[in-house]
């Protein structure tokens, strides 16, 4: 079972930055991908962005194209979502996720184990 831990989220005003960092409690060679996704009150949990373990291959949400960075840290299990030029319709919980599966894909249920999230809140 690998487990996830988020931290980085918090309050910040609209075109500020946050990092937000997942690590993973191991890196067993079973997961291929990691994601993070978002979910805000009322709404679904959407995919944001998603990294390759191996290669390091990258997948973005057209929604934060240009202003958020997935990366990654091998030697510390880690993942990193860098978040520039913030807005106020970025505000919500904010998942880590790893999948066992080597492609990229965007919906929930392809990924196999998720964090208990981070809260981010852009406000105006």
């Amino acid at each position: 079972q690998v487990r996830l831990v988020e931290s980085g989220g918090g309050l910040v005003q609209a075109g500020g930055s946050l990092r937000l960092s997942c690590v993973a409690s191991e890196r067993t060679f079973s997961i291929q991908t990691m994601g993070w996704f978002r979910q805000a009150p009322g709404k679904e949990r959407e995919f944001v962005a998603a990294i390759r373990w191996s290669g390091g291959s990258t997948y973005n949400a057209d929604s934060v194209k240009g202003r958020f960075t997935i990366s990654k840290d091998n030697a510390k299990n880690t993942v990193y979502l860098q978040m520039n030029s913030l807005k106020p319709e970025d505000t919500a919980n904010y998942y880590c996720a790893a999948a066992r599966s080597y492609y990229i894909r965007t919906g929930a249920d392809n990924f196999d184990y998720w964090g208990q999230g981070t809260q981010v809140t852009v406000s105006s």
